[in-house]
């Protein structure tokens, strides 16, 4: 049963099927229990403790609902029912088809207030749907019975050029409608295919956006939206279904914005796709994030530090106390750096809890916490309880509001070394963020050792790369002296097979890192303004992004365009 059975247990009640000196019974033996839903537990109590039989709640409902009641096993399906409504949509929605025609199906349910189950169903199969109750546990035991042994249709890509050792394994398992109609069939394979491509070329995000006369697909590489051949606008809807469907989200609703998932198998490796519908003016939006869980690389070098950056890096997040921040806007890779900097400093003698909205990598030997705000279970009320775990080191995911904020502020100064990230420009910026959003002046700066802003810029592909002679207004623009060109080796990406033509093969950080030394904790005590803040800084040799791209300009790692594109000018 879902959100209706609190009305289930009244509807018993009334009907004196059970008495409510039983339901109390039942609802005093499950009080101790931490299920989010106790009405459930309720019923599930009362029917394992033969109070209640199933068959009873089902025709409770049936009778209340003016729906025909049906006992499974005294039904055999048809065929052509089975064939109608696939395993994957009876699994999902907990129902059982009895019969079908060209017009409409008939289904067994166990909860006929869903009607989301019921539009959903009749929107994928294209029939009318006429509801029958039966018990939830005869419709599993029904559905594990006629379905048993029906494979999925699976649609495997085969990459032609497997020379890149970095390439993915030919096999990509995904998930298929059964028996898929002559209709259904180029859908479901245009998908997959939209995926599988965006494997090969290493996509982090696929776009899928309805205008007014096309239906755009883009995929984001190295950060940049490319554009590839459009399906026909008239497509668009069972596309969208298709992917709405995979990613277990609600295909009746598109009024307001959904989020879901899609697991898919690539060879022995599972990779994970955020999906995210948004309602626009010419239909939904759809936005698919890949999440490689097990192929990021976590190694400090492979970020982009020189070293002594890298130093000074492991040096702060080596510390047993205090609050490392890493700062910079959404795609910028701070996620990436927080994992790096935990694989780093992962040792068997330390402790580490993180609380993550959502987890998007799994790190071995690490607790990891998923936020789930609809059971209360926020970053604050996950920090708290982390806190009674007694960990060595405690990653947050972000610092949205002052509750989380004092609670990672305290636990740092109750010898806990926390990291976390924030929205803000700059590093400096990150204090005064702090600051307004409600956290005292003299905990900031007992508490925050350190502040890592960061951008991304692309990395000139190492199997096309040769030298470059840039504009020298380019370089006038960032700021490269005509000493610093003396010794320089100025590259760019020529394109080749390997970075489909761009001449630019992953991504490298720039970084400007914010040390917070006793001057500057006398200074945040004070309340001393962000530009004092950021000269003092600078005076004390912090390198601004700018000036950490300029070095990997000079040193060929990327080219001027990119590092001007990602940065702002330094104003000091």
């Amino acid at each position: 049963m879902t959100s209706a059975d609190e009305f289930v247990l009244q509807l018993l009640t009334d009907k004196g099927i059970v008495d409510s000196a039983a339901i109390e019974d039942a609802r005093a033996n499950v009080s101790a229990s931490d299920d989010a839903s106790e009405d459930t537990a309720v019923l599930e109590y009362l029917i394992s403790e033969h109070k209640l039989k199933p068959m009873q709640v089902a025709e409770v409902l049936a009778d209340e609902f003016n729906m025909d009641l049906v006992d499974l096993s005294d039904v055999r399906i048809s065929s052509d029912a089975l064939e109608v409504v696939p395993f994957e949509l009876a699994n999902r929605y907990k129902v059982i088809p009895l019969e079908a025609d060209g017009t409409e199906v008939e289904i067994a349910v166990a909860d006929p207030l869903d009607m989301d189950a019921v539009d959903s169903i009749s929107h994928v199969i294209q029939r009318s749907v006429i509801c029958r109750v039966a018990p939830l546990e005869d419709i599993e035991k029904a559905i594990h019975q006629y379905y048993e042994g029906a494979r999925a249709e699976q649609v495997n890509e085969i990459f032609a050029d497997q020379e890149d050792p970095d390439a993915l394994p030919t096999q990509i398992d995904l998930p298929s409608v059964e028996d898929a109609t002559e209709e259904e069939a180029p859908i479901i394979k245009y998908v997959h295919m939209v995926i599988s491509e965006a494997l090969k070329r290493r996509a982090s995000d696929i776009h899928m956006e309805p205008l007014e006369k096309r239906f755009r697909v883009r995929y984001r590489i190295d950060g940049v939206l490319h554009e590839v051949e459009n399906p026909p606008k008239r497509l668009q809807p069972s596309i969208v279904s298709r992917i709405k469907l995979m990613s277990n989200v609600s295909i009746a609703e598109k009024r307001v914005p959904q989020d879901g998932r899609i697991n898919i198998k690539v060879g022995a490796k599972v990779i994970d796709l955020r999906v995210s519908t948004l309602p626009t003016a010419f239909g939904e939006s759809i936005v698919m994030r890949i999440l490689d869980k097990e192929g990021l690389r976590l190694g400090l070098p492979e970020l982009g530090f020189f070293s002594d950056d890298q130093a000074t890096f492991e040096r702060i997040i080596s510390l047993p106390d205090g609050v490392f921040l890493v700062t910079g806007p959404t795609g910028s890779g701070k996620s990436t750096t927080l994992y790096s900097a935990l694989n780093y400093i992962n040792h068997p003698d330390r402790k580490i809890i993180t609380v993550e909205d959502p987890v998007e990598y799994e790190l071995a030997g690490v607790n990891q916490v998923q936020v789930r705000r609809e059971v209360g279970m926020t970053f604050a009320a996950a920090l708290r309880s982390m806190l009674r775990q007694a960990p060595n080191i405690i990653m947050v995911g972000e610092i949205r509001d002052k509750e989380t904020a004092e609670i990672a502020i305290n636990a740092s100064l109750t010898g806990h070394m926390v990291f976390s990230t924030l929205h803000t420009n700059d590093a400096p910026s990150a204090i005064s963020r702090l600051i307004d959003i409600g956290i005292k002046p003299f905990l900031v700066a007992a508490a925050v050792r350190a502040v890592l802003a960061q951008r991304l810029v692309r990395r000139n592909c190492q199997a096309c790369r040769g030298s470059s002679d840039p504009d020298e207004k380019l370089l006038n623009s960032l700021g490269i002296r005509p000493d610093q060109t003396a010794d320089a080796t100025f590259m760019e990406g020529e394109g080749c097979s390997k970075c489909n033509g761009t001449g630019f093969r992953g991504r490298v950080g720039i970084f400007e890192m914010f040390n917070v030394n006793e001057e500057l904790q006398q200074m945040i005590y004070e309340e001393a303004s962000l530009v004092a803040l950021r000269a003092k800084a600078r005076e004390m040799g912090m390198r601004t992004m700018r000036e950490d791209g300029v070095r990997k300009v000079i040193a060929g790692v990327t080219t001027p365009n990119e590092v001007l594109h990602a940065t702002v000018a330094d104003s000091l």
